[in-house]
């Protein structure tokens, strides 16, 4: 085992997280440590164990509603920008650990060491906008019909924040919802991923921290363990009243019907089935560094992956030569090294890989490159794949699915209105862009005709959203938005008020009421 590889381990230690997990530990109810069915994590990255958790039970996760329910009724009670000094000593603390916190992600999922360093500093980065939108949870204030009244809106916490993520990016997401939330009012009670849930108790021991030197409740930021059963308990639950879910579609499904029923909020991050426009007008060289980490970044486990390339018939040749060159440079290995391509999360990942192809071949696509499991030294874990440049049509069953792996779909187009229809052709809608230096081309993507996703680019890739904008997508992408811009509302329920100071009893619209 390497050097950095040791040193995340000693990270867990440090942290008293491997003690906690076999439920030797005790004091800790920010997560629940029981004696139920216990999961054994294994990296991806040389598929050696690095620890144990035991799941959350339904007697556990009603305790924890508990606590999150008590730490709320002091919380929701502190001034919005003391709640922002808490999450500001968050980022100081993130800022301290950033570099083992950064390692352990990167061995827990696989991904590169550059991506789980930025993975850390996301979270820096969006505790530092939570603080400054702590002092900013503004309403408005709104004419009356009536003489002597007064209308305006304010926004409330709504109480317990369900926060379910997936494992391509085990903390970012969190700290996407959680920061923005606390700083609302809300709590939040978080189940990360079953298969990675190393990183996310680790964050978590280092926001208990953070509480007790404040002395604050623990049940403000909370954690359960476990699978969709546990994802399930949530759902179903009316003491949450939002759920912020993301995953797959085919669980959005679940759980925005499941939230639905009870009239809970949901928001939904779900399936991206990203596209890239390549116009005569564009700068190659710049649009193939926006491709190639697109496609391969995070091993194509990113929900804003490239998956589909719609290049212009009069370049497609050329494009298709310099895709296939880059792809025979990159460095498949290990992610805590110089690679910079590291494996999938699993081998269940591995076997959806191969049956994609396997169907992209039935369908009548061409592979271009790739298509290989990686064997040998280096490759012990058989989680490595090659990146693979398929040929397709848009239509092709296997490209309008979202398959997590590096496998990127190129296609022909002939006219720019052609190309956006491509673009828009699939039943996902998370992120776009267009390589262009023609203003009309670059306009006409951007405007209500061009890209219906909920983020179009000009000249960047499909990856890289930064923490300014709100993220989130349409169509079976769910709707959703997290992160920055004015996506706090989701946190908090909206209240309109009126007040008379007058002496009389005027009703609106005119109408007479006399007793």
């Amino acid at each position: 085992m390497s050097a950095t590889q040791t040193f995340s381990l000693d990270f867990l230690t440090a942290l008293n997280l491997k003690e906690i997990n076999e439920g030797t530990s005790t004091g800790q109810n920010h997560f629940a440590a029981s004696n139920a069915e216990v999961k054994e994590i294994y990296s991806p990255v040389d598929g050696k164990l690095i620890g144990k958790v035991k799941f959350t039970t339904e007697e556990e996760y009603n305790q924890v509603v508990k606590t999150a329910e008590e730490a709320f009724k002091v919380w929701r009670k502190v001034p919005s920008p003391k709640r922002g000094e808490i999450v500001r000593q968050y980022g100081n603390l993130l800022r301290e650990y950033k570099q083992p916190l950064g390692q352990l992600v990167s061995y827990e999922m696989g991904k590169s060491l550059q991506e789980g360093l930025g993975e850390v500093q996301e979270m820096i980065d969006i505790c530092d906008f939570a603080v400054g939108l702590s002092r900013q949870l503004t309403g408005s204030t709104m004419h009356s019909e009536r003489p002597n009244h007064r209308m305006y809106d304010q926004y409330h916490p709504l109480g317990i924040v369900g926060i379910i993520s997936a494992f391509n990016f085990p903390v970012a997401v969190w700290s996407w919802n959680s920061m923005l939330a606390a700083v609302c009012g809300d709590v939040c009670i978080w189940k990360p991923s079953e298969k990675t849930p190393l990183s996310g108790i680790a964050c978590q021991l280092l926001m208990a921290k953070i509480l007790k030197e404040n002395n604050l409740p623990e049940g403000i930021f909370c954690m359960v363990n476990g699978d969709y059963k546990v994802g399930e308990l949530m759902s179903k639950d009316e003491r949450v009243p939002l759920i912020s879910a993301t995953g797959s579609t085919r669980m959005g499904r679940i759980v925005g019907a499941t939230v639905a029923q009870r009239f809970g909020k949901a928001l939904l991050e779900l399936g991206g089935n990203n596209a890239i426009i390549l116009t005569p007008d564009a700068n190659l060289d710049l649009a193939m560094v926006g491709v190639v980490f697109g496609a391969v970044g995070t091993a194509g486990q990113r929900c804003t992956t490239t998956r589909r390339l719609i290049i212009h018939e009069s370049i497609y040749d050329k494009v298709k030569e310099k895709l296939v060159k880059a792809y025979a440079q990159l460095s498949i290995g290990n992610p805590l090294g110089s690679s910079l391509v590291g494996p999938l999360i699993d081998k269940d990942a591995v076997a959806a890989y191969l049956n994609s192809i396997e169907q992209l071949k039935a369908e009548g696509g061409k592979v271009l490159c790739g298509a290989e499991v990686m064997t040998g030294e280096g490759y012990e874990s058989g989680c490595y794949v090659k990146p693979t440049i398929c040929e397709a049509e848009n239509h092709y069953k296997i490209v309008q699915h979202e398959t997590f792996a590096p496998i990127l779909y190129i296609m022909k187009y002939t006219n720019f209105e052609d190309a956006i229809a491509l673009q828009n052709g699939v039943k996902q809608g998370l992120s776009s862009s267009v390589f262009t230096d023609n203003l009309q081309e670059a306009e006409a993507f951007l405007a209500h005709w061009g890209s219906d996703c909920g983020i179009a680019n000009v000249n960047i890739g499909t990856s890289g959203a930064e923490i300014g904008g709100a993220f989130g997508g349409e169509k079976e992408t769910g709707g959703g938005r997290e992160s920055g811009s004015d996506s706090w509302k989701a946190y908090m329920r909206r209240q309109t008020n009126t007040i008379n100071y007058g002496k009389e009893l005027p009703l609106a619209q005119g109408i007479k009421f006399d007793i």
